[in-house]
C-alpha cells in the first residue's frame, strides 16, 4: 500500500510537473506587412524596436513562408496546421453572417482546439476573417475568448463604427456581444490582449494576436504619422504609424507577460499573413509597402508575396541569435503548439512540422524537403520550392513559366526555366504527388459572390413583382 501510495503522489507529482513546464503559445500575426519594413529583416524606416528585440533574442528564420499570398487562406493553413487545399478553401472568406457554408470548413480542427482538450486556455484577438455566421465565430473554433471583428479587415478609429454598415465599420465583438471601441484599434486589441495575459497567469493559454495592422484603410494617430514626416510618400508615412503602433501594442503585451511572470516560459511566434501590397497592373497606387529585397508582393507566388518576417521566442528554450536557414512553414506553429502541449495529433492531418528540435539543435537539416503553395486557378497558378529550387507558374511579366536557382539567386532575378529540365521534373513530381491529396476550392471569390447574391435577390424580387402582376386585387363588396 506503501508502495502504491508513493508511486501515486510521483506520479501526481510529475503529471503536475509536466503541466506546470508546458509553455504559454502566443502567435503575433501582421497583416500585409512588407518583408522590410520591420527592423530584424534589413534597413528600414520604420521603427519596430520591440519586434527586433524578440528577434535578437530569439531565433529568425531566414527562409520562413505562408502558405499563400493573401489573408483568408493564409490564416486558414496556419490555424489548422494543414494547406488549405486539403479542405479546399483558397479564397478568402465573404463577411456572409446568415451564410452557414461561407467559412472555415467544420470538417477541420484548429490547434487552438487541440490545445483545448489539454487545459490550455485559449485566446484570439482581432482579425478572424475565417467566417461570420455564428458556428465559424472563435468562441466555437476553440477558443474560449474572442475581442476583435469577424471580417476581412475594419476601420482604425473609434468614429468609423457604425451599426448597419458593412463588416469593416461593424462594433468589435467581444464573445459574440457588441463592444465599444474608444480608442485606436491596434492599441485596443492590444490592451485587451495585455488584461487577458494578467488575467489568466498561472494556467498554460494559448493566444492568437491576430493584428489587422497594417492592412487598409491607412489610418494612424496624428501624433505617430508626424513621427514618419521624413518619408517623401505620405501613403508610407502612414503604413510606417500603423506598423509603429503594432509594434507599441506588441510591447504591451510583452509587458503584461513580464509583470505576470509569464515571459520566460512562452512561446512567442511573430510573422505576417503575407507579403506587402505592390503597386503593379492590380493595384497600381498601393505603394507604401516594401518586400526588397524579393520581388512583387501580395497575391504573388513570387517570394515578395509568401517568404515573410518570421521569428521565434522563448527565453526558457530557444538560445538567443540564432539564425535558422531551414525550410520553415507556418503550417509549424500548429505542429509545435500540438507537441509542446502533448496535445492530439493521432490523426496524422497536421501538415507541419516540430520546430523545436530544429532549433535547439537535436535534429539537423530543414525542417521540410519542399514547400508547395496553389491558388484557387489550381490548374495553371502554382509553385514549389525546396533548397535549392524554385519551379512556378503565375500570370505575371516575365515569371509566367519560371524556374529559380533558390541558392545562387534567393530573390529571384533570373528565370532560368528549361535550363535545368531534370530538376524542374524533380519539383513538378513532387508537386504532382503533393497535389493528389487536395481538393479543388470550394468557395467563391468575393467579387463573385457578390454577384450571385445581387442577383439572387434582383431575380427574386423581379419573380415578386410578376407573380403581383398576375394575382387579381381583392373586390370589397
Amino acid at each position: 500500500m506503501i508502495v502504491l501510495v508513493l508511486s501515486a503522489l510521483c506520479f501526481s507529482t510529475s503529471n503536475a510537473m509536466a503541466s506546470s513546464e508546458r509553455p504559454n503559445i502566443v502567435v503575433i500575426l501582421a497583416d500585409d506587412l512588407g518583408y522590410n519594413d520591420v527592423g530584424f529583416t534589413g534597413k528600414t524606416d520604420i521603427q519596430t524596436p520591440n519586434i527586433d528585440k524578440l528577434a535578437s533574442n530569439g531565433v529568425i528564420f531566414k527562409n520562413g513562408y505562408v502558405t499563400h499570398p493573401y489573408c483568408g487562406p493564409s490564416r486558414a493553413g496556419l490555424l489548422t496546421g494543414r494547406y488549405q487545399a486539403r479542405f479546399g478553401m483558397e479564397n478568402n472568406v465573404s463577411y456572409s453572417p446568415n451564410d452557414k457554408y461561407m467559412g472555415l470548413p467544420l470538417t477541420e480542427t484548429t490547434f487552438a482546439k487541440r490545445l483545448q482538450t489539454t487545459g490550455y486556455k485559449t485566446s484570439a484577438f482581432g482579425k478572424w476573417h475565417l467566417g461570420g455566421a455564428p458556428h465559424f465565430q472563435p468562441n466555437n473554433r476553440g477558443f474560449d475568448y474572442f475581442y476583435g471583428f469577424l471580417d476581412g479587415g475594419h476601420n482604425y478609429m473609434p468614429s468609423g463604427v457604425s451599426i448597419g454598415g458593412d463588416g469593416y465599420s461593424l462594433p468589435i465583438v467581444r464573445n459574440r456581444k457588441p463592444t465599444e471601441l474608444n480608442e485606436y484599434l491596434t492599441t485596443a486589441i492590444s490592451r485587451d490582449a495585455s488584461r487577458y495575459i494578467t488575467e489568466n497567469k498561472g494556467q498554460p493559454f494559448m493566444m492568437y494576436l491576430s493584428y489587422n495592422a497594417p492592412h487598409m484603410p491607412l489610418e494612424a494617430p496624428e501624433e505617430t504619422i508626424k513621427k514618419y514626416r521624413y518619408i517623401e510618400n505620405p501613403k508610407r508615412q502612414i503604413y510606417a504609424a500603423m506598423v509603429d503602433e503594432m509594434d507599441k501594442g506588441i510591447g504591451m503585451v510583452i509587458d503584461a507577460l513580464k509583470e505576470s511572470g509569464e515571459f520566460d516560459n512562452t512561446l512567442i511566434f511573430f510573422l505576417s499573413d503575407n507579403g506587402g501590397l505592390y503597386p503593379d497592373s492590380w493595384w497600381p497606387t498601393f505603394n507604401w509597402a516594401d518586400n526588397s529585397p524579393f520581388r512583387h508582393g501580395k497575391v504573388a507566388l513570387l517570394e515578395g508575396g509568401v517568404h515573410v518576417p518570421f521569428i521565434a521566442h522563448w527565453p526558457k528554450k530557444i538560445k538567443k541569435g540564432q539564425v535558422f536557414d531551414g525550410l520553415v512553414s507556418s503550417l509549424d506553429i500548429a505542429a509545435t503548439s500540438v507537441a509542446l502541449a502533448g496535445a492530439d495529433d493521432s490523426d496524422g492531418l497536421l501538415d507541419g512540422v516540430n520546430l523545436m528540435p530544429f532549433i535547439t539543435g537535436t535534429s539537423k537539416g530543414t525542417p521540410h524537403q519542399a514547400l508547395f503553395w496553389r491558388l484557387e486557378e489550381a490548374d495553371n497558378i502554382w509553385a514549389v520550392r525546396t533548397i535549392t529550387g524554385k519551379y512556378m507558374q503565375q500570370g505575371l511579366p516575365g515569371v509566367n513559366h519560371a524556374y529559380f536557382d533558390m541558392v545562387s539567386d534567393p530573390t529571384e532575378q533570373y528565370n532560368i526555366v528549361d535550363k535545368y529540365p531534370i530538376e524542374q521534373a524533380k519539383l513538378a513530381t513532387l508537386w504532382n504527388a503533393w497535389n493528389q491529396d487536395n481538393m479543388q476550392n470550394i468557395l467563391y471569390q468575393k467579387a463573385e459572390y457578390d454577384k450571385v447574391q445581387k442577383d439572387f435577390y434582383q431575380n427574386l424580387y423581379q419573380e415578386n413583382i410578376r407573380e403581383a402582376k398576375n394575382r387579381k386585387n381583392y373586390i370589397v363588396k
